[in-house]
């Protein structure tokens, strides 16, 4: 198949050429890998530029976007691509193998470190999802910053740099520029850029920027990042969301109520911090779906209401094909059982063949988790509908996931499902996901709401 970039695509590929460090913060669908692809093809078989480019990607995504990009387009054919996963052995076996390109999952990057030490061999590394860095405790960002000195290029690819605010930048800038920008620790770049939001007396829990940080942030980092949006630059169809209202009934509802009242009503609304309103909303969720683990991990039906709104929405949908993104396991169990025997062919997510028959329209119903498909999967040819299960609170997720079907190559409107149980929790998300803003503010702020009404004797419903 025959490449012909658009304009934007040239850019990239121009600054990726002659930019030792780039950032590329290109919104989902404007082909991020196949411009990083052609970069590496001319860096290394025209300008001898890079001899060994070492590319760390989700593990889905490492197992087969980029080797299916690199054999899809025909000025790549020269490119041989490892892939380093799996067992140790097969891990070694795949880095002693002669290629151009060696796909890593980011789980393992510690171990490749560890690995090679100061025998460090890619000259040029590539970050797919590149806001999976964030994290500056996290053991892979302290492992890649070790090696950083020995790598002469590198590449960060994201649709969403800062998901969850400018904090986020940090890390991913510091991989970039060792700290040159903004900053060579995270307490100088918050005590310059941000002041404490939530507190109590001892912790500090969330921080906001100062006034025009954003706009001295943003400049001081725009010459080594490059930022698109997919609506400047491609005429998609329409993406268009769809609430689907699931009303409880009586019994559904009294259960539903007695479970929320009396886990809400343990916790001083004053002492909410993100870990316990991470683990109150959760079984709230699950609530919201239908059923519960109890204490020995054993699921406990509550309700099929949303399992049943689920069922005629698929009936409506008069044999068309969708994505449904459940959350939790028990979703997928009660999921998988309410669609036996409807005819429909069923199948979870679990590897390239699942992507390639979804795509040859070989599957009915395509059951994934938004965390094992929400970066690099190319599902826009089996389908248009999409259908949320069980929402969960992560922004960033649910734009990715959504993006699996509405990016360039998709034909027809994309319909957004998402099964809301009226009053529950499952509307507190939606208002959060909805306003785009810092879900964790949003998250704490409806379990107070909703404790303060149950203590005043009402219920959140």
């Amino acid at each position: 198949m025959k490449f012909v970039p658009h304009s934007y695509q040239k850019y990239c590929i121009h600054r990726l050429l002659t930019d030792e460090a780039l950032g590329l913060f290109l919104d989902m669908g404007l082909g991020k890998t196949v411009i990083t692809l052609t970069a590496i093809n001319d860096l290394k078989y025209n300008r001898f530029a890079v001899s060994k480019v070492l590319i760390i990607a989700p593990k889905k995504v490492a197992e087969a976007t980029w080797s299916k990009e690199a054999a899809k387009w025909g000025h790549l054919k020269l490119l041989r691509i490892s892939l380093v996963l799996g067992p140790v052995s097969r891990r070694i076996r795949a880095l002693n193998t002669p290629a151009d390109i060696y796909v890593i999952n980011r789980e393992n990057v510690p171990w490749l470190v560890e690995y090679y030490r100061n025998a460090w061999p890619f000259d040029m590394v590539v970050v797919d999802e590149f806001s999976s860095f964030k994290n500056h405790q996290a053991k892979r960002f302290k492992a890649l910053s070790w090696v950083r000195k020995h790598i002469k290029r590198f590449v960060g690819l994201t649709g969403t740099p800062a998901p969850n605010g400018l904090l986020d930048l940090w890390a991913q800038v510091y991989l970039l520029d060792e700290g040159k920008r903004l900053g060579a620790k995270i307490t100088h770049y918050r005590e310059r850029y941000f002041e404490p939001d939530q507190r109590d007396r001892d912790h500090v829990f969330s921080y906001m920027p100062k006034p025009g940080a954003a706009e001295i942030i943003q400049q001081k980092i725009s010459d080594i990042c490059v930022s698109m949006r997919a609506e400047d630059y491609l005429e998609l169809p329409d993406c268009i969301p769809v609430n689907v209202p699931v009303v409880l009934d009586q019994k559904a509802q009294a259960a539903y109520d007695k479970l929320e009242r009396e886990m809400l009503l343990e916790v001083d609304e004053s002492t909410i911090d993100a870990g316990s309103a991470a683990v109150l909303t959760n079984k709230l969720l699950q609530l919201c779906n239908g059923a519960v683990y109890d204490e020995n991990k054993n699921m406990v039906e509550i309700h099929k209401c949303k399992i049943e709104a689920f069922m005629e929405l698929i009936e409506g949908l008069n044999g068309q094909p969708a994505l449904v993104f459940y959350n939790f396991q028990h979703d997928l169990v009660r999921i998988k059982k309410a669609l036996a025997g409807s005819g429909l062919r069923i199948r979870e997510l679990k590897g390239p063949q699942d992507e390639d028959d979804w795509n040859n329209k070989k599957i009915d119903i395509l059951l994934a988790h938004p965390a094992s498909a929400a970066y690099g999967l190319n599902l826009q040819k089996g389908g248009n509908h999409v259908i949320w299960f069980g929402l969960n609170w992560s922004l960033e997720l649910y734009q990715q996931a959504n993006k699996r079907l509405h990016r360039q190559g998709q034909a027809e409107k994309v319909i957004i499902h998402h099964l809301v149980v009226s009053g529950g929790v499952d509307e507190d998300v939606m208002a959060a996901l909805e306003d785009k803003g810092s879900t964790q503010d949003k998250l704490m702020n409806a379990l107070r709401v909703r404790i303060e009404k149950h203590k005043e004797g009402g219920v959140s419903r």
